[in-house]
Order: C-alpha cells, then structure tokens, then sequence
C-alpha cells in the first residue's frame, strides 16, 4: 500500500544497529562522525539569535522567493566569496535538500528522467532523487595522490534523459574541489545536451588552505549553486538554506518562472529566520571562523599522527569537514569499524557509507573539539596500523 519512492526495507545495517545498541547501553564514546557543530563546543555569542525575537517577525508577507532583504544578504556573502549573485536570482529554502527537491521538480519528469551524482560523496542523494521519483546515475571521481573528475565515466553514463548533473564543491566527504578545467569541463557537457549543472557548494567557507573554493561564473548551461546557514555560519537547527540561479539569460528567466510557481506552492521557508538573516549571515562570520580554525588544525593534527603509522594513508583534502584515511584492508571496513566501536568506543563512518569502490577507507569528521579528536584518532590508528 505505500509508495516505491520509499524503501520496502528500512532496516538499520550491523554497524547502525552496533552503535545504537552501544548508546542505549550509556557507554562513553568518542564520535569521529559528528556534524553539528551547536554539539562540537563551537561559541555562539547571545546577541546572534536576538535578531529572531524582532517585531518584524509578527507580520507574515508571503513571497515566493522570499524576502528581498534576505536575498540581498545572501547575494552579499556570496560576494565575500567571489562569486556575482543577483539578489532577483536568489531563492531562499528551507534547506539545502529542499533545494534539491525543488530543482528536481523544475528540472525532471518521474519515473524516467534522471540525474548524474558523484562517487564517492555524500549518501543521502539515493534517498533525495528516489523520493523525486528521479532516476540517479554515478559518474566517477578518481585518486592518484589527488582527487579529479573521471570526465569519460560523465560521457558514459550520460543518456537522452539526463537532465542534471550533480557536482559537490567541495566534495563530501573527499574535500576535493573542481579545477577550474573540470568546472568548465561540465559546464559545456551540460550546455551541449540541454542539461543543468547543480554546485552544491555547502562547505566553500572551509578550505584547508588559502585556495579559493570557486569556481566563479560558468556562463555556458543554466546553474544552480546552493549554500546554507548550515554549514556558513554554523546554525544547522535555523534551517535556512538557499539557490543561486545563473547563466544565459533566457534559461535563467524561464527557470525562475517556474521555481516562482514551484515555491509559491509550498511556502516553507519561516518569517523570523527571513527576517534574523541579515543578522545571522553577518554575526554568523564569528562562528565560521571558529569553525575554520578547528577543521584546519584537526586536519594538521590528523596528518601530523597519520604520517607515524605507514600502512595509513591520509588522501589529500582541499577543504570541508571531512577526511579520508585508507588503511590496510586486513577485514572488511564494516568488520574494521565495528571493532573500533566495540573495543575501542570510537565511531568512525566506513567508506561504504559514501560508495567508495573498494576497500578499506575509514571516514572522520575534522569538527570535533581537538583532545577528543586526537584521543579519537590516535586509538583509530593504534587498532589498524599494521
């Protein structure tokens, strides 16, 4: 009686149940995986969520796009970063998968048309596109000592119906960001076959280095770049995420035509967190830079233990709040991961998780507060080295 979109089977896999089983049991843990950073001891100051309380908030004026001095906010910080965003040609949401609802909506027929994604990356695509009852298909990214776009595997999976192809910039959880070669590189792939481009661009405020998380203006395809308060300020639980729209002009016009009707249908961004964004995107800058400061000096600490243990390899990251460790595959990464949870108490996410190809890649998160991740990292690799 319920829809395919759904999954028949929604039972939890060994290592899910494992770690549910070991928090329900009150055991100490040290969580390698953690992506809130309101759980990561990051401070907020008192006067950045007073904007929230405002008058202003009383009055509800439904705009499809949302309000015009959000979108002016928004178009400013994308400006910090370099990048030109019109504020006409900004939509807010309710979230960055939101956003891809949305774009799936404007840009797929169900039950047929479909999407390229990229592997390894985040696994909750399979899930966002199945709901849109759109089809996803995986194009490929490839590591010798860096991470690039596998631009034959993009050509072979691309069909008639492909209506989308979806890039990560920086990827999660390689935090390997597009050349400017490989940006063009799809740009004119997807202005070739009358597809769009998705930049989801969550983590761009994170570089590991001064490298700019780009790339700027693509011009050729229609494009869609998404960012959030989640990830650019550090507030996950005020749920404001947002699209920029840009490319030659027709396209943007007949897109934005549609996403008006779209959005005025659902509505589903909150007055208060409209009108707190100025605020919250400007006071939002002191939270970042604890952010940056952490994931910076967690990756150091990381390469710096890694480089004392020869069977670990650290892949090279250029931003994000992630890193890749591969290690001898003397067990499956399940089989490797459950023991450190069992005899160690450290969670660490298997690269299975993120569909990478083979084994064995031990996933963890660069957000924790740095005694916690030390003590975390240094009992990963004490229990794989060798």
């Amino acid at each position: 009686m319920f829809s395919p979109r759904v999954p028949r089977q929604l039972e939890a896999n060994a290592f899910s149940r494992a770690l549910g089983a070991a928090r329900a049991a009150g055991r100490e843990l040290i969580d390698l995986t953690i992506s809130n950073p309101t759980r990561a001891g990051i401070a907020y100051p008192e006067e950045l969520f007073a904007p929230l309380a405002s008058a202003a908030v009383a009055q509800y004026a439904p705009e499809p796009f949302g309000l015009l001095t959000a979108r002016q906010a928004v178009a400013a910080d994308f400006a910090r970063r370099g990048v030109s965003a019109r504020p006409e040609h900004i939509v807010l949401t309710a979230s960055t998968s939101e956003a891809y609802s949305l774009l799936f909506k404007l840009l797929c027929a169900p039950a047929g048309d479909e999407v390229l994604v990229p592997v390894p990356s985040y696994p909750l695509f399979e899930h966002l596109t199945r709901l849109d009852g759109v089809e996803a298909a995986a194009y490929a990214l490839r590591y010798d000592g860096r991470w690039w776009v596998d631009l034959e595997s993009v050509d072979r999976m691309w069909r008639p119906e492909t209506r989308a192809l979806l890039a990560v910039n920086p990827n999660n959880p390689t935090g390997s960001l597009l050349g400017s070669d490989e940006a063009r590189a799809l740009a004119e792939r997807c202005a070739a076959h009358g597809a769009a481009l998705i930049l989801d661009e969550v983590f761009a405020d994170y570089p590991l280095d001064d490298r700019p998380a780009g790339p700027e203006d693509l011009g050729a395809c229609l494009t869609f770049r998404l960012g959030g308060l989640s990830k650019s300020a550090g507030l996950p639980q005020l749920k404001l995420g947002w699209i920029a729209v840009e490319g030659p002009r027709p396209l943007v016009d007949d897109a934005l035509a549609r996403l008006e009707f779209i959005c005025d249908t659902y509505l589903s961004v909150s007055t208060p967190v409209q009108v707190a964004a100025p605020e919250l995107i400007a006071t939002g800058a002191g939270p970042r830079a604890q952010i940056l400061e952490r994931v910076r000096a967690n990756h150091e600490t990381l390469r710096r233990l890694c480089a004392a243990h020869p069977t670990v390899d650290l892949l090279h990251a250029d931003a994000g709040w992630s890193a890749v460790m591969r290690v001898a595959a003397t067990a499956s990464e399940e089989e490797i991961t459950l023991d450190l949870l069992e005899r160690e108490g450290v969670i660490v996410y298997p690269g299975f998780f993120f569909d990478f190809p083979r084994e064995a890649f031990l996933i963890v998160s660069l957000l924790p507060e740095p005694h916690v991740f030390t003590a975390g990292v240094q009992a990963v690799l004490g229990r794989v080295d060798g």
